[in-house]
């Protein structure tokens, strides 16, 4: 199997950097109806990130993964024909009746937001067309083996990176609190928002806290499993991040997969070169708010709230020891330099981020330490040496080439055969001497062409013919640069997309007595719902907006969080239902226990 590490690009500039930090596939918005709507691209700007990456065989994905609007048809379809005359590999989708367009000939895959989280829910859309399904975060491996069982598609599941707090695409609280859809790509992030928690009788019980603000993903030292599991992509998050957050978490991650794919010959790169050099990549100081593996294993193994923030907190440095004047000390065995990003958090959860002026030792002199107090944790969310070291020591990816070099008849051939199945070829009249020392003239030989010229690193595999002619350096580096420029045109190319796969007449119908909840926002969506079944179709909650509604549905809970679960302390006792308030909104928290989900409605 191959296996692919994806990474996430706000704009083609980052795209590249991913590339050449060992990403085999990049995931990038156009202009218009991405999951993001800050992160939108022109679509020059994703042609120029196609060209290069396709050199390394490395695929582009556009995302087009919000829902659509009736009117909006005719500009959706006619994008998704510029995108793919750029050169884009696949579609990212949510909408369904993108598949009723007349579409380009490129592979779709079902983005987390169709909410894909059962058996039933793949089979159904690998059968629509799909080639590959974005699995719900908040799955454990048992349920991903469950889907794998019943679907051939390609299984793509986040490794790293942000976690809604809701299934994903069944999440309308930014909608409902603001009118902003994160089936628009304009979620307000409402979740990382501070709330009462209210019992029934009006009780506060937690005051003022980001209550559905949950850690960052992180699977790093999961991928065998998931690989075990049937996952063949493995997804970072963050198309808003910057690029120094991209590359440092893309070069960690393509460390660790190769160091698996070392262990394991059976499966492959997706893409083709090696990165070399660079920067040591560290996860612990850059954006996150803790990490959590979530429901991978199907309990909850820790605790999933982001702690007392929302924001990004880093890595835990240690307690302040002492303060004197604006000197704080801190108990810790990470060096520190000045210019350093810290962050302290305040009894109330509030964050108090500072950067470290003068760093002696341990002792650091910051702005204002007078609202700090002995004892308290000591976080660091910038690192100014490794954001230097990102921004100055980038790593090189280069493609390797075998070059033979044969004489025959007063002619000499120089040909290459690169990794991604290129090849070229430069034959000449023979101008040169032959050598009166063959052995020392195949040493310059050798000396001048292996070496790298425009991201290709040239090998002498094969030397044929009976005769050795001497060559000056000068000819021979000119020699591996024309070689060079040749395969990166045969790369241009000769580069060829997937055909997409086939709907199969073979539908599983809908139960007809099924309300289908499927985001459904435009007729061509309905059409097809109805082509196979399904009688009772809800319109998407952006036009419906029922008050009834389920606002989110989640694995994440907020009882067993703050030890209220019946299950785990039955003699816990809380006054139900229980209501998070925030700014005059009232949301009313309901507990299935059976399923062991929570879900949020209107209070």
């Amino acid at each position: 199997m191959q296996l692919e590490l994806l990474a996430p690009a706000r704009n083609s500039d980052i795209g590249i950097a991913a590339v050449d930090c060992g990403a085999d596939a990049v995931y990038i918005a156009g202009p218009a109806f991405g999951a993001r709507a800050a992160a939108g691209n022109d679509v020059s700007d994703i042609a120029r990130l196609c060209k290069y990456a396709h050199r390394f065989g490395v695929r582009i994905y556009a995302t087009v993964n919000t829902i659509i609007y009736k009117d909006e048809l005719a500009a959706a379809e006619k994008l998704l024909w510029d995108l793919y005359e750029a050169g884009v590999d696949a579609f990212i989708i949510q909408d369904a009746g993108i598949l009723r367009m007349n579409r380009p000939p490129v592979p779709l895959h079902a983005s987390t937001q169709m909410a894909i989280r059962t058996p039933e829910d793949a089979a159904r859309l690998c059968r629509f067309g799909f080639e590959r399904l974005i699995l719900e975060r908040q799955l454990s491996l048992e349920e991903i083996r469950a889907i794998r069982s019943v679907t051939d598609c390609e299984l793509e599941f986040f490794v790293h990176g942000a976690l809604c707090v809701s299934y994903s695409g069944n999440c309308y609280l930014s909608q409902y609190l603001a009118g902003r859809s994160a089936n628009r790509g304009a979620c307000i992030q409402a979740c990382r928002g501070r709330y009462d928690l209210v019992d029934a009788d009006g009780k506060v019980l937690v005051r003022d806290r980001s209550l559905l603000s949950l850690k960052d993903f992180r699977l790093d030292g999961r991928i065998a499993d998931l690989v075990e599991a049937g996952i063949c992509s493995f997804k970072i998050e963050g198309r808003l991040k910057n690029a120094a957050y991209v590359k440092n978490v893309v070069r960690h991650y393509r460390n660790v997969i190769d160091a698996y794919l070392k262990e394991h010959p059976e499966h492959s790169r997706a893409s083709f070169g090696a990165v070399e050099g660079g920067f040591k990549p560290d996860l612990d100081p850059v954006f996150n708010r803790g990490y959590t593996e979530a429901w991978l294993d199907g309990v909850r193994k820790d605790k999933w709230l982001s702690e007392d923030a929302s924001k990004s907190m880093g890595e835990l440095l240690g307690t302040i020891t002492a303060i004197q004047g604006n000197y704080i000390t801190i108990d810790t065995d990470k060096t520190l330099a000045n210019g350093d990003g810290l962050a302290f958090v305040g009894p109330n959860g509030q964050i108090d981020g500072q950067r470290a002026d003068l760093v002696e030792g341990r002792r650091i002199r910051i702005k204002d330490a007078s609202g700090l107090h002995t004892g308290q944790k000591v976080y660091r969310n910038y690192s100014l040496r490794l954001e230097r070291e990102i921004d100055n020591n980038m790593p090189r990816r280069l493609l390797s080439a075998a070059v033979t070099y044969r004489t025959e008849g007063g002619r000499t051939v120089f040909e290459a055969r690169c990794e991604n199945g290129c090849t070229a070829r430069i034959a000449e009249q023979e101008s040169h001497s032959v050598a009166d020392k063959p052995e020392r003239a195949l040493e310059t030989l050798r000396s001048q062409i292996e070496k790298v010229s425009s991201q290709i690193r040239f090998s002498l595999e094969n030397v044929e013919g009976d005769e050795v002619y001497f060559y000056p350096a000068a000819y021979l580096n000119d020699i591996r640069r024309r070689l060079a420029a040749a395969l990166e045109d045969a790369s241009d190319s000769a580069y060829k997309r997937h055909e997409p796969k086939p709907e199969s007449q073979d539908i599983p119908a809908f139960p007809a007595d099924l309300t289908y909840l499927a985001n459904c926002a435009n007729p061509l969506a309905e059409s097809l719902y109805r082509a196979n079944g399904a009688v009772n179709i809800a319109p998407a909650y952006e036009i419906r907006q029922d008050a009834d509604a389920e606002l989110m549905r989640m694995r994440y809970c907020i009882r067993y969080e703050l030890g209220l679960c019946p299950k785990q302390h039955p003699t816990a006792k809380v006054k139900l239902p229980l209501y998070l308030v925030n700014r005059g909104y009232r949301l009313r928290l309901d507990f299935d226990c059976a399923r062991c989900e929570m879900t949020v409605r209107r209070g």
